[in-house]
């Protein structure tokens, strides 16, 4: 899953976002308002860490704006402000957590997960397809109760297929959720990492199925 991060203290920034990718994230980092709202509006994310106190374009803004374009994403505000009224403030405008500074690394994760298990499973803590489950606290997926191994790349693509089910994504669709902001976007190493994840789950009564021109759905086989 795509996340992204908008801090302006770099070395605070750099420090959340190792720890969100060493949890197998792929997180965009940017550090002011500007940035992030037109981030927002252009692309999409499953989550966004907004700090407050932002140059050029204060978080409340960006979140306004961002709730005001329809934008649906959970937002985990980081603010330096303890006080009860501006928490109440973002919560009003449309956050969906508060973590105040200093905080632990370790319970920003857990937050981030909490928040995108509500949104992207529904509360659930797995999802199924057939004989693929899918844990979210561990951000594990298992075939017939066996841990299935996973390139990161790979693990990004399952993870957005399976948080939709029913559902054809483009290649297109599928590189925005693989590749961030820095990173060259190619729909045609999205066909790679298909292939693979095909061979991994042949035989195991899931499937990957290509609707040309359309892109790819993934779903249970019946026997």
């Amino acid at each position: 899953m795509r996340i992204l991060l908008v801090e302006d203290h770099l070395p605070l920034a750099e420090s959340v976002a190792q720890a969100l990718r060493g949890a197998g994230l792929t997180v965009d980092v940017l550090h002011d308002g500007v940035a992030a709202e037109h981030a927002l509006a252009s692309e999409d994310y499953s989550l966004a860490v907004l700090d407050v106190g932002l140059p050029r374009l204060d978080g409340f803004e960006v979140l306004a704006r961002t709730r005001a374009r329809g934008k649906v994403l959970p937002v985990l505000m980081l603010t330096a402000r303890g006080e009860v009224k501006d928490r109440v403030h973002g919560l009003n405008l449309g956050a969906d957590d508060y973590l105040a500074k200093p905080f632990e690394l370790t319970e920003l994760e857990a937050r981030v997960k909490a928040l995108l298990r509500r949104s992207v499973l529904g509360g659930e803590a797995q999802q199924r397809c057939g004989a693929l489950v899918y844990d979210l606290g561990t951000r594990r997926f298992s075939l017939h109760e066996q841990v299935l191994s996973l390139t990161s790349r790979e693990q990004s693509v399952l993870e957005a297929l399976i948080a939709r089910p029913g559902r054809v994504m483009s290649k297109e669709q599928l590189a925005d959720q693989v590749f961030g902001l820095d990173e060259e976007a190619s729909a045609d190493a999205i066909e790679i990492y298909i292939h693979r994840l095909r061979k991994k789950l042949e035989g195991n009564a899931v499937r990957i199925v290509t609707f040309r021109g359309l892109g790819y759905l993934l779903e249970a086989v019946s026997d």
